[in-house]
């Protein structure tokens, strides 16, 4: 697909007045070129907000960007929010800009979010009419689990928390106790660590939301060729005498009756 720019406008007269280029309340602004910057990055950061050009236009209020390309992932979530009003195929990130819009647009009449774009058939609209949801509120499962990533950010000054690229590239949010990370001796900004964390698992997409730290698992694989050679000769020593492991392993486990 050819590169497509996109059209985020959002209405809102909330405030008693429509809110325009001219005229907006700083909190809107703010919050909602945020949103527009979430929704486009998307868990797996498909586009860097801060290489992209806008326009910010009438609509009432309306950001539209320079074109696009390369973000299949982006376009296929836009057009399954013409096809359903069901968020379970949405990426996370995204999802949670969406449910966002669509809480904002019941709470507040007159306010509406719209995305277009000339790949889309047709608008996507979010407001008090429309029932953007995840359908997922029975697949959600507490679980604990060992979780291993690079830690990117650890700390805050309100909320503690440790941020950990995920294998697959995903960034995981995982709140800490002030006084665990206060007690770690370990290094750990930037570093490979396993996680022991306790979190909402999603059993149809994997998905874990919500992940709280019970603790670190001293996580140091390392390769020693000394070891592997000794453990090798030890080995063989003790399979000399076996000609065919497999029928050795065969006639201890009882046969293949």
């Amino acid at each position: 697909m050819e590169a497509q720019p996109l059209l985020f406008s959002v209405v809102d007269a909330s405030s008693g007045y429509e809110a325009t280029p001219e005229r907006v309340r700083l909190e809107l602004l703010s919050s909602f070129s945020a949103d527009v910057s979430q929704l486009l990055r998307g868990s797996q950061r498909e586009v860097d907000p801060g290489e992209l050009d806008v326009a910010v236009r009438n609509g009432s209020l309306a950001i539209h960007t320079s074109p696009i390309l390369g973000a299949p992932t982006l376009f296929r979530d836009l057009r399954s929010l013409l096809q359903s009003e069901f968020l379970d195929a949405l990426d996370a990130k995204r999802r949670e800009v969406v449910e966002r819009w669509q809480k904002t647009a019941r709470q507040s009449r007159g306010v509406a979010f719209r995305i277009s774009a000339p790949a889309l058939e047709r608008p996507v609209v979010i407001d008090e009419r429309s029932d953007y949801r995840a359908d997922d509120a029975d697949q959600w499962v507490v679980v604990e689990r060992y979780v291993r990533g690079e830690i990117q950010d650890l700390g805050g000054a309100k909320n503690a928390n440790a941020h950990v690229r995920l294998q697959d590239g995903s960034l995981l949010r995982v709140a800490t106790d002030r006084n665990v990370l206060k007690n770690d001796t370990h290094n750990r900004l930037y570093k490979e660590a396993m996680l022991r964390v306790k979190a909402r698992y999603n059993v149809l997409t994997q998905e874990l939301r919500d992940a709280q730290l019970i603790e670190f698992i001293e996580y140091a694989p390392r390769y020693d060729e000394a070891d592997m050679e000794r453990l090798t000769r030890r080995g063989a020593l003790a399979w000399k005498d076996v000609d065919d492991a497999a029928a050795w392993v065969e006639e201890v486990r009882g046969g293949r009756d």
